[in-house]
């Protein structure tokens, strides 16, 4: 069994070493000081609003219980809001709060991992999940807390959710974080993922190569479409800024308070590249009840005054249609990834069982194409149901874009691009040999 370094307190600055420090402790330090943090990144802004006079609740006790649910809010824990309408007839209403700032998830996920590396560190192989045991059981009561102390009877918090949904990002990290410092999975787990392979068949082998291959495909391609999208969600920002400016200065928030709506606003760009996703794509999103945006047309109510939703697209767009290609180009470059990575064992097998390559290279790539692109439409959706959630109360209750939609459009565009990568791939091949005989046979090379 592989051994990492083991952490130890110090007795006393001489530079003499006492006990070791038990493992579940030290995981529990790792996740108090990882929430300590996370919140302190939460508290900094809030604080320097209400220091400027920007809330109407001025009390102390309000704006912890505000700092704590949004804490609450970026570990994707939902907030149930219930308040009552004025007007010629009072009426109370609810909604749910369930709208993940990912952008900002980003930080406890970040100080997990930092914690997952240093424990791997400090652990055996066999002794980490010691360490991970205590460290989540920690998160998980810090959560839970918070949501008791933070509740009001305006916001409710479910305390089952509370305690266990802020351990997603954080868990993931730590594990990432540790499979890093590991180097592998069998250093983590202490399970010789190699040897295992290497007992089963070899058709099982060729068929678990294959799959694999076609799972890292789709994932390719979900990164580049996400990175074409991305690049179209920059470009219409510097297309319409003039009207984001321009609701900047009609809400006249400050200096402080329109930091804090920046930095709010940059919480949610990870979630706006989704939504440029799902546009790019055709399935489009929502921003509230019964809104549409999408790249034949824009119909949506009212919006709130916030400055990053001024770039949206409105009204009929001849050209919106062009953007569907990105998916597809997105399936191209994955289909030629897959060809560079020649793992296609089952064109080989299917050319062993009928002698005619036409039909065998067509049924084959097709099947490729049908794999990749519901893996490809698979992971789309799963980043589509986390985007989406609720504003709150009132229409934007339904905000971002619909999973299944997204999933199915994104699969079916990515797989046609990747039957057209993979069938392209031989000649680009070519090419790229050609190029470099010409570049090797130039003078002075």
């Amino acid at each position: 069994m592989a051994r990492w370094t083991t952490m130890k307190l110090r007795a006393d600055q001489t530079g003499d070493r006492g006990l070791p420090m038990p493992l579940w402790l030290q995981g529990g330090l790792e996740s108090a000081q990882a929430a300590i943090i996370s919140a302190l990144v939460v508290i900094a802004p809030i604080a320097a609003v209400w220091a400027t006079s920007g809330f109407s609740e001025t009390q102390f006790d309000a704006l912890a219980r505000l700092a704590g649910q949004a804490w609450l809010v970026i570990h994707g824990v939902p907030l149930y809001l219930s308040t009552v309408v004025e007007g010629a007839a009072a009426r109370p209403e609810s909604g749910t709060l369930s709208l993940i700032p990912l952008g900002l998830t980003v930080i406890p996920f970040l100080l997990a991992w930092r914690a997952g590396r240093r424990l791997a560190r400090a652990s055996y192989t066999d002794q980490l999940w010691q360490a991970l045991l205590g460290s989540w059981l920690v998160y998980a009561g810090f959560g839970i807390t918070t949501g008791f102390v933070c509740r009001t009877d305006d916001v409710g918090v479910f305390l089952w959710w509370a305690a266990l949904l802020p351990l997603v990002p954080f868990a993931l990290g730590m594990v990432i974080g540790a499979r890093r410092e590991a180097g592998s999975w069998s250093r983590l787990i202490g399970v010789d993922a190699v040897d295992w392979i290497a007992r089963t068949s070899q058709h099982s082998r060729w068929a678990g190569s294959y799959l694999a291959s076609a799972a890292k495909a789709g994932f390719v391609a979900l990164m580049a479409a996400m990175a074409l999208s991305s690049a179209l969600l920059a470009v219409d920002l510097i297309i319409h800024w003039n009207l984001v400016v321009a609701v900047y200065e009609a809400l006249d928030a400050g200096a402080v308070g329109g930091a804090a709506l920046t930095l709010a606003q940059l919480g949610f760009i990870p979630n706006l590249a989704v939504f440029a996703l799902a546009w790019v794509s055709g399935s489009g999103f929502a921003l509230g009840a019964g809104s549409h945006v999408g790249p034949l047309g824009t119909a949506v109510g009212p919006l709130p005054s916030v400055p990053v939703l001024a770039a949206i697209p409105a009204g009929p767009l001849d050209f919106g249609f062009v953007a569907l290609v990105v998916p597809v180009l997105a399936g191209v470059l994955a289909g030629w990834w897959f060809l560079r990575e020649g793992e296609n064992h089952f064109d080989e097998w299917l050319s062993i069982k009928v002698r005619v390559r036409w039909f065998t290279a067509a049924a084959s790539t097709l099947v490729l194409g049908i794999i990749v692109g519901a893996a490809t439409g698979l992971l789309a959706g799963l980043l589509a149901s986390i985007t989406h959630g609720s504003a709150g109360i009132g229409r934007l209750n339904d905000i971002g874009p619909d999973p299944l939609r997204t999933a199915v459009w994104v699969a079916a565009e990515a797989g046609i691009g990747v039957v057209i990568g993979y069938a392209a791939g031989p000649w680009l091949e070519r090419r790229q040999e050609l190029r470099e005989a010409d570049l090797g046979a130039a003078p002075g090379k």
